[in-house]
């Protein structure tokens, strides 16, 4: 590998931890017409630019429960045991996240609460191209439920045939989610943004895609829709120190960079010897991997770097801020404390990435690009809204009446001062 870098300085650092760049302003040229389209025709413009990217000529854009049926049918049982291990360990984790109402007094007379309340409408985009996520309906799909989201619409594209993956429509079934529509790419997060004739308006939309779903959704954000979180390309980093198994680290740095040629990864070692190993490792398994041109266009632009003072490592993570990070490390526990940006964190050498995508329990949908420094993983945080509440006795405006008079009057809010000075007197 060439992109190999010794104890590189802090002035180094902005350059080391670069995502791949893409040109918006070229996308958004692209991508906004086809919002606008399908806004103002709707059906009608998601069938043209179904045939036009996806190949396909759509009748009806409703998954029907025939298809459905059709579908469950031409899954293993192992696959669907696997699957359902995963949507249990996921339902485990999710489901402690419900926060319990507490009432505080403030003052005398004064309590005010924090009630999570579910977002009604909620989209989920579910990428069914040459890596059909199913799992991302998991990860998405369940803590909705959770959540308490009432109508959950789902988005995702048909083969030329007119037909969903199966197993995507499978793990729909299991978790019951009804309202799917075979429609993938820009059109898709277009009708979930402004609903057409058959496709129902969402408040929120969820869910990961390639760079022109992505330019969709901070598209549509713009208008007022609320999505999960920005996104960029797939992406990990790993620490690798003398305990680390070069095999695993390599493993895990080929599952990230088969996602896309624009996934990235980032090796952090304490030592040179860490990544002669592992590069001999990756030299071996990529040629084993069905993915490996994609793979190995995205080894082009990763990074392995030395840091022989373990702080300074952590320092140029937290400043990389990664969706995933692995400490492959037998010292991961203690080390794990000096993590201040990541979107998932994965401790020791049996801990590959691959779990959280999966079946650990814990979500997959990750903030990527540095957004780790400000945004977290997709939780049932992610599907609810936090309403606060009040509730003032004559004893409590008798309390805080008068400190709330004077703010307002220092503010020059003389009807805001009223309004409390009228209840004083009536108590």
């Amino acid at each position: 590998m060439e992109n190999i870098f010794i104890n590189p300085g802090k002035e180094q650092w902005a350059e080391l931890t670069k995502r791949p760049a893409f040109d918006y302003a070229a996308l958004e040229a692209i991508v906004q017409p086809v919002l606008q389209d399908v806004k103002e025709t709707g059906d009608e413009a998601v069938k043209k630019y179904a045939a036009k990217f996806d190949k396909v000529q759509l009748q009806d854009l409703f998954v029907t429960a025939a298809e459905m049926e059709e579908a469950i049918a031409m899954v293993n049982e192992e696959l669907k045991l696997a699957i359902q291990l995963s949507e249990n360990n996921i339902r485990l984790f999710h489901e402690s996240q419900k926060d319990a109402v507490q009432k505080i007094t403030t003052t005398n007379g004064v309590v005010c609460w924090r009630k999570s309340v579910a977002i009604q409408n909620v989209g989920l985009y579910i990428p069914g191209g040459t890596a059909p996520l199913f799992s991302t309906i998991l990860m998405l799909g369940i803590p909705a439920q959770i959540a308490g989201c009432s109508n959950i619409v789902m988005c995702t594209p048909s083969n030329a045939a007119g037909k969903v993956n199966p197993v995507i429509l499978y793990t729909a079934q299991l978790l019951g989610i009804k309202n799917i529509f075979k429609i993938g790419g820009v059109q898709a997060i277009a009708s979930m943004a402004y609903g057409t004739q058959t496709i129902p308006a969402v408040n929120k939309i969820f869910g990961p895609g390639n760079q022109y779903v992505t330019a969709a959704k901070q598209l549509v954000n713009r208008e007022g829709i609320a999505i999960d979180m920005p996104a960029g390309p797939s992406e990990l980093a790993v620490f690798a120190d003398n305990s680390s198994i070069a095999a695993f680290v390599a493993a895990d740095l080929l599952s990230q960079a088969e996602h896309g040629t624009d996934s990235q990864v980032l090796l952090v070692a304490t030592s040179t010897q860490i990544i002669k190993e592992v590069n001999s490792q990756i030299d071996i398994q990529l040629k084993e991997l069905p993915r490996k041109e994609i793979a190995a266009a995205a080894l082009k632009h990763s990074r392995f770097i030395v840091f022989e003072n373990e702080k300074t490592a952590f320092d140029f993570l937290n400043d990389y801020a990664p969706e995933h990070l692995i400490i492959a490390s037998e010292n991961a526990i203690e080390l794990c404390e000096q993590v201040i940006n990541a979107g998932s964190v994965f401790l020791g050498n049996y801990s590959p990435e691959s779990a959280g995508d999966y079946a650990s329990g814990t979500n997959h949908t990750l903030p990527t690009n540095g957004f780790a420094k400000a945004y977290s993983a997709v939780s049932v945080d992610s599907f609810v809204k936090k309403i606060t509440f009040q509730q003032l006795s004559e004893t409590g405006i008798q309390n805080i009446g008068p400190s709330i008079e004077l703010m307002a009057t220092a503010e020059g809010l003389q009807a805001h001062k009223n309004a409390v000075t009228l209840r004083i007197k009536k108590s």
